[in-house]
């Protein structure tokens, strides 16, 4: 059999492509070998809402649509006028809705729906970021014209830093169930390798009904809130 001739480039070439080839699979199987454990963390913090914001409205009602919608205009200018003297801010005061419907009375003879008359209806969304005069604030609402009252939410205002917090508590509730694993398992805990946040829960705005409205300040109980977060995380172990 005659022999290849020898061609030096071609070797020294394919003796570097193994060279190159070998730290890959020592790592692959580094990697694959390379013991862990995944936990789970929870972290809570609870805060007191700071802010509320109150549904308000005024409904009046005529024989005429515009007789009604015109006493409604009267009527939310003054309410508004009350709600900027109490020290609230135009930034504050949002428009929600505002509806023109007739109002039906008992059919006619032959069945057709019967128009007694129409309502207006306009509400206004308020914005308090002083709770300690919530209450008074309700009572001028009501003496200025308002005669809708949908209820009071209250809310966190500044919730990224509960969270931020809550994330905190929940690395460390993490840790701290990794490190029991790896002492039971008599090894020591080592680098992260991985952490995915899982669920927020950030309640809304709690909403809180009027007990009553009266010349004294309506009585209003804000409560607590609990902010929530999960978190899985993936620690090497030595």
């Amino acid at each position: 059999m005659k022999a290849l001739p020898f061609h030096p480039t071609l070797t020294a070439v394919a003796v570097l492509a193994a060279l190159a080839a070998a730290p890959a699979l020592a790592a692959d199987s580094d990697s694959r070998l390379e013991r862990t454990v995944s936990v789970s963390g929870t972290g809570e913090v609870t805060a007191i809402p700071d802010t509320a914001s109150v549904s308000v409205g005024v409904v009046t009602e005529d024989s005429e649509a515009g007789k009604a919608v015109h006493q409604n205009n009267q009527q939310v200018e003054e309410l508004l006028k009350a709600i900027r003297r109490a020290g609230i801010g135009n930034q504050d005061i949002q428009t929600q809705s505002f509806s023109v419907s007739p109002r039906y009375g008992r059919p006619q003879p032959n069945g057709s729906p019967r128009i007694e008359g129409y309502r207006a209806a306009n509400t206004v969304s308020v914005r308090v970021r002083n709770l300690k005069n919530l209450g008074k604030l309700l009572d001028t609402m009501i003496e200025s014209g308002a005669n809708q009252m949908n209820g009071v939410r209250f809310f966190v205002d500044q919730t990224e830093k509960l969270l931020d917090e809550a994330r905190r508590r929940a690395v460390a509730d993490a840790r701290r169930k990794a490190q029991l694993y790896a002492g039971a398992a008599d090894v020591r805990l080592g680098r992260v390798i991985e952490i995915s946040e899982g669920a927020i829960a950030a309640p809304g705005p709690v909403l809180r009904t009027l007990s009553r409205a009266s010349a004294e300040s309506v009585p209003i109980a804000q409560g607590e809130q609990t902010l929530r977060v999960s978190v899985s995380v993936t620690y090497a172990l030595e």
